[in-house]
């Protein structure tokens, strides 16, 4: 088993009318650096006290003592470097800023994009629940934070397969269903904020179940056509819109973006606390038959499919992932984050792709 941990996504506006100081996190590393300049101040002499009175400017009494501006203060303007011997402290999530995997069946290339920090995860099980055939993968868009994205990846797999235990396998559905639903629960017991986007996907006899609650997609090339198996939750959506307005909320613009009470660019996802009313975790499922025509899958957040259709995705990957001697899926995915920051993505990206013959 493998767990990268990878963690802002655009999802939120900064003139968020919900709880908009909680998700302020997206400023730029240069208005967020903790180092600044130690100036000396050199204040004048105190003044002795006016006798008197002192015209201001909205004042039409006369003056009887006049007291002087004291004069500016001399502030030295200071230059501030790092030498070669010092250099300033690394952001705890550097290390995450760019991760490639090559797995068991499955490669992930994912990259940060121009904000802070990454909040991107991924979960990868293979033999899922002990079982040789079966496996779970899952993509993981964190906003407002990684906290939720983090939690999902280490949680939602193990609260899947309790309730498979529970449920039995023929529930397959709604063991998932359950799954995110009881990961969201948990999750808000935290004292975290943000949400996060997921798209999972497991094999099991031959089928392949995902699941989507948020714009992580899912799509799978078949015979080199791009099938999605997922459909984004987006506030324009029409029956999210509804949904929304029939709870009592709204979908308003902002920057050019429907969002949720013109906060959030997402309708479903785990986490959100402040909007909980109206974003639900739970997800949309699709279970379909594994045939021969079944060649890979890609599972990636919003950062790739903003810029790149579902098609010109398989067509890119297919030639690193299908009828060659030396396969190359992890280069494929790494090319694809690559088309998506050219056509002006400054999002976190992230890309799996499953070799479906693998577990079939």
């Amino acid at each position: 088993m493998i767990t990268v941990a990878i963690p802002n996504s655009p999802v939120f506006s900064p003139t968020s009318i919900v709880s908009s100081s909680i998700y302020n996190c997206k400023s730029s590393p240069e208005s967020c650096s903790s180092n600044s300049p130690a100036f000396k101040f050199h204040p004048q002499k105190p003044l002795p006290p006016a006798s008197g009175f002192v015209r201001d400017s909205c004042s039409t009494s006369p003056t009887l003592s006049k007291r002087k501006r004291p004069a500016k203060l001399a502030i030295p303007v200071a230059s501030f470097s790092f030498s070669d011997k010092v250099k300033p402290p690394p952001l705890a999530e550097d290390r995450w800023k760019e991760v490639e995997v090559e797995g068991d069946g499955y490669s992930v290339y994912c990259k940060k994009g121009k904000r802070e920090v990454m909040e991107d995860r991924f979960k990868a099980v293979v033999e899922f629940n002990g079982q040789h055939k079966q496996a779970f993968f899952g993509v993981f868009d964190g906003h407002g934070g990684s906290k939720a994205a983090e939690y999902a990846a280490e949680n939602l797999d193990k609260n899947i397969i309790n309730e498979v235990e529970i449920m039995g396998e023929n529930e397959i559905i709604e063991a998932i269903k359950q799954g995110y639903m009881n990961t969201d629960s948990q999750f808000l017991k935290q004292d975290h904020r943000g949400g996060s986007c997921c798209v999972t996907a497991i094999i099991r006899d031959n089928n392949l179940v995902v699941s989507n609650a948020g714009d992580c997609r899912a799509v799978v090339s078949i015979g080199g056509t791009a099938k999605p198996l997922t459909s984004d939750h987006r506030p324009s959506r029409v029956d999210e819109k509804l949904r929304i307005e029939s709870l009592g909320g709204y979908v308003d613009c902002s920057r050019g973006v429907p969002r949720v009470l013109g906060s959030l660019g997402v309708s479903r996802a785990i986490g959100d606390r402040s909007l909980k009313q109206w974003i639900t975790a739970e997800p949309e499922s699709k279970i379909v038959k594994i045939g021969p025509e079944f060649e890979f899958l890609i599972m990636a957040s919003d950062g790739l499919w903003d810029k790149v259709s579902n098609q010109e995705a398989i067509d890119l990957a297919r030639p690193f992932c299908v009828g060659n001697d030396k396969l190359e899926p992890v280069l494929a995915c790494k090319k694809l984050v690559e088309l998506s920051a050219s056509r002006g993505s400054i999002d976190d990206a992230s890309v799996m792709i499953v070799q479906l013959s693998r577990f079939c």
